[in-house]
């Protein structure tokens, strides 16, 4: 690995550890796409760049989602009732996720990728609000949703907290609230997408050495180091900064990260 990948993977690290504490998303957003390109860059083959990039976001999220979520904890703002409720569907569902990205084209993830950032970004900048009356669902709809944000984060490499929070936002949870639950919802999505993107792929053509199933080690090792440092600080700056214009400032980001993954893919 050249000192340049390694600079880059640390930078992944830093920014991917202070979006999870500010914005609740787990920072796979952010870590999916510098892992394709940091994998083009070490002339990985193509055909598993996008797993690779998958599985690696993933397994660092769970590292990341810890400190995120204990700094939240001590604040007071994850509701553990929540948790409980949407885990079982999200083991289940983000399991079942990594089985189907195991068995699609990196093209097609590629693309899905994509789209799913477009989708995140315009929800960010329109912001719209819930009625007063809404409320969380039962327990079937608790378990339909968690599979279903569980699903979705395992085709995108990401802790689920882009889907999480925008839905326990619209069921009239408190912002603050949302952001701190949706960083520990992320703790079994990744620990559920890892092992699955481990399990599924042990014997997979074309790896990396130092890989393990579609987990890329070194990156991971990078990430991880200094994600950890920076969650603690985005959670605290959560508590502290105007979050829905930091979040429509991210949608562009997201926008142009989007466009230029498109770009690549059509090129």
């Amino acid at each position: 690995m050249s000192l340049e990948i390694a600079i880059m993977y640390l930078a992944v690290g830093l920014i991917a550890g202070l979006l999870a504490g500010l914005l609740g998303v787990g920072g796979g957003l952010v870590i999916v796409p510098m892992l394709v390109f940091c994998f083009v860059r070490q002339d990985i083959q193509p055909d598993v760049i996008m797993h690779l990039a998958l599985g690696t976001s993933l397994a660092s999220i769970i590292f990341t989602s810890i400190s995120s979520f204990m700094s939240h904890h001590r604040r007071g703002a994850v509701d553990w009732t929540i948790v409980k409720r949407i885990v079982p569907g999200i083991l289940i569902g983000t399991f079942l996720g990594t089985f189907v990205a195991s068995r699609l084209s990196t093209g097609f993830l590629k693309g899905f990728f994509c789209v799913f950032l477009y989708t995140v970004a315009t929800q960010m900048i329109i912001n719209k609000k819930p009625k007063a009356s809404r409320e969380l669902p039962g327990n079937a709809g608790m378990f339909g949703v968690g599979s279903t944000i569980g699903v979705a984060s395992a085709l995108v490499g990401i802790g689920g907290g882009s889907l999480s929070v925008p839905f326990m936002i619209w069921c009239n949870v408190a912002a603050h609230r949302a952001i701190g639950t949706s960083a520990a919802i992320g703790f079994p999505i990744a620990i559920a997408g890892a092992l699955g993107y481990v399990v599924n792929n042990l014997h997979a053509a074309n790896l990396p050495p130092y890989s393990i199933g579609y987990v890329y080690l070194p990156a991971l090792l990078f990430i991880v180091c200094f994600s950890v440092l920076t969650a603690p600080l985005g959670a605290k700056l959560a508590h502290a900064l105007p979050v829905d214009k930091l979040k429509r400032i991210f949608a562009l980001f997201l926008y142009a990260v989007a466009t230029k993954m498109a770009w690549s893919l059509i090129g």
